[in-house]
């Protein structure tokens, strides 16, 4: 088999599996989704393979204020989430179908204490640590965007 560059990066990726250390790059080219929180916009990442979504913000070492990543799961389920290699303090708001918060979480770095939804959900939302609060967006309150509209009910 000749080994091309598609070839290489199968390989690599099989490689970074095992060896954690090749695979310490951030997430950067994820398609991504427009969201609003009240009069505010966000635009998300969207992780929803389970590789995408084990990686999440892991190595990131900046995100711009109005950027977050939207976790996106198969069906709702009680979501927890650490932040093992994560260097950034973030803030997840676990999400139901609707785009109603259920909870807000704040979430240290490279933390393996585990923030649990307290329902079952489908997205949570991850943004820096304080953007909600700064936006006085709190439990309950609503998110909007087309991946809320679309999910089944």
């Amino acid at each position: 088999m000749p080994l091309t560059p598609r070839f290489l990066a199968l390989v690599a990726f099989c490689l970074s599996l095992f060896h954690p250390a090749w695979a310490q790059s951030p997430q950067l080219d994820l398609q991504r989704v427009k969201l609003t929180a009240g009069m505010y916009q966000i635009d998300a990442q969207v992780a929803q393979t389970p590789l995408q979504r084990q990686v999440g913000l892991m190595f990131r070492k900046e995100m711009p204020q109005a950027e977050g990543m939207l976790f996106i799961f198969e069906q709702p389920t009680v979501q927890c989430f650490w932040m093992k290699n994560t260097l950034l303090p973030l803030t997840a708001a676990f999400v139901a179908d609707d785009g109603r918060i259920v909870n807000l979480v704040d979430m240290q770095p490279l933390s393996e204490q585990s923030h649990c939804s307290e329902e079952p959900v489908r997205y949570v939302l991850e943004m820096n640590q304080g953007w909600f609060a700064k936006k006085n967006i709190r439990k309950g309150a609503r998110l909007g965007g087309a991946v809320f509209a679309a999910a089944p009910r």
